[in-house]
């Protein structure tokens, strides 16, 4: 869990579950009253109701079979000064997943199963299975697991995209917050393009997002639409403090258009391979002003400078939407591409060979 004012949301403790509060109310008069509410659709910003949207009863009928509850046995190993060898670390790491395909694939986040020994996944059913983990993504926070589709329950989520949400559109959330499994909470996408920071110290951009409640154990769950398709993943939310864990209407999901470009990385070599610049970089409205370079990195060698604009990877100009991590997110190790700079208010284009971004960022690697 991280102490920061962004959380991330597996719940990890020490050989048991987490547990949560429940408040019941009681009315002791002699009389009661029941009120019926009929649910209304969760109609898209500025659409009509009857536009195929769903209520959040029917959302939660036709998806809560593919939501999963993932337990995972951990192990962290640490080093002291005065031990000999290192000190293992025994816990649960406790998080949700969901269905993808027929072929017994789940999607859920990094943090969930990071040090995992074993895995196990539970169906709404109460059908507990053995699963295992084909790859993870530190960069994304995303991980894909697999079951014998012989023995588990599966019902596959629609993944719709997150390219054309817009702020103020409905947002279900279907997971199990400290240890609650199958609890859905609404709310609304309260905003796009937010960049948080991934588990190996770089940064995941574009994520969502969304005032509907997502607590410690939401983790590697989906984030629906208004028709019941995941627009993305529960990762993490901002805290209200010091000591507080708890949601305080600030959740933030990995979107699903991540998803579908990395799960066939996963799917096939249990890693995502990025390219890699090496630099520290400002955006500006002339594009991204050079702040520090990684010594030795693909950038330095290639003589890109400090106070040096770059105003296209590639071909592709830097703009607000593709800024310096995007457009190397679309780009591979080893190939040979062409930045155009300005220097000194002179243009010029500067090949560099880009390498396979290291596994963990740290102060000097925190760039593309």
């Amino acid at each position: 869990m991280r102490t920061v004012a962004v959380a991330i949301l597996s719940a990890l403790v020490g050989g048991g579950a987490a547990a949560g509060a429940v408040l019941l109310l009681d009315d002791d008069e002699g009389g009661a009253t029941r009120t019926v509410v009929q649910q209304a659709p969760l109609a898209r910003q500025g659409e009509q109701a009857d536009d195929g949207a769903l209520t959040p009863a029917e959302i939660y009928k036709r998806d809560a079979p593919g939501v999963v509850f993932i337990t995972a046995e951990v192990v962290q190993r640490t080093q002291s000064p005065f031990d000999v060898y290192p000190t293992e670390q025994r816990g649960e790491s406790t998080g949700t997943g969901f269905v993808i395909n027929r072929d017994g694939e789940i999607v859920t986040n990094h943090h969930v199963v990071e040090n995992a020994r074993a895995v196990t996944v539970r169906f709404e059913t109460g059908k507990t299975v053995p699963a295992k983990v084909r790859g993870t993504d530190p960069s994304t926070d995303l991980a894909l697991l697999t079951v014998d589709p012989k023995q588990a329950p599966l019902k596959p989520l629609e993944l719709g995209t997150s390219a054309d949400v817009q702020v103020g559109d409905p947002t279900v959330a279907i997971g199990n917050p400290f240890g609650l499994d199958q609890t859905l909470t609404t709310g609304v996408l309260s905003a796009k393009q937010r960049s948080i920071p991934a588990p190996n110290n770089f940064t995941i951009e574009d994520v969502l997002q969304t005032d509907a409640a997502i607590n410690p154990g939401n983790s590697g769950g989906p984030l629906l639409d208004a028709l019941g398709r995941v627009i993305g993943v529960n990762s993490q939310i901002r805290t209200g403090g010091e000591g507080s864990q708890g949601s305080i209407g600030i959740g933030f999901a990995v979107p699903v258009d991540t998803v579908k470009r990395v799960v066939p990385d996963l799917r096939a070599k249990g890693r995502v391979d990025r390219a890699y610049l090496g630099v520290t970089s400002a955006t500006t409205t002339q594009g991204a002003l050079v702040q520090d370079l990684v010594p030795g990195g693909p950038a330095d060698d290639a003589g890109i400078q400090p106070g040096d604009v770059i105003t296209s990877i590639g071909g592709t100009k830097l703009s607000a939407r593709d800024t310096v991590p995007r457009i190397m997110d679309k780009l591979r190790p080893g190939q040979k591409v062409g930045v155009e700079v300005r220097r000194d208010g002179e243009a010029q284009t500067i090949e560099v060979e880009l390498e396979r971004r290291p596994e963990q960022g740290s102060l000097d690697t925190v760039g593309p």
